[in-house]
């Protein structure tokens, strides 16, 4: 029995560029104090910036905050997995 994939609604609201909050987000690939890389029903989320800090992290509503100065917003479409060599020569 194949199990369906529920999207989450998703919405991001960036105060002032130091108080992100979103929901929607299924996953958080990783995470520094340079960048934070979340997966959601939309696609994968890069967020960029500096002194980046997870405040908040509840996957089960998928509510994710981060503070920290936030220098850039970047959606990547999801791709097929496969190895790193796979992703650089496509």
């Amino acid at each position: 029995m194949a199990q369906e994939q529920v999207i989450l609604p998703h919405k991001l609201t960036l105060n002032e560029r130091k108080n992100l909050t979103m929901t929607g987000v299924t996953e958080v690939v990783s995470f520094d104090e340079g960048a934070v890389i979340l997966k959601t029903g939309l696609g994968t989320l890069v967020v960029q910036g500096k002194d980046l800090q997870l405040k908040t992290l509840s996957l089960d509503g998928g509510q994710v905050a981060v503070d920290g100065l936030v220098s850039a917003l970047i959606y990547e479409e999801n791709r097929p997995s496969g190895g790193m060599l796979r992703r650089l020569f496509g």
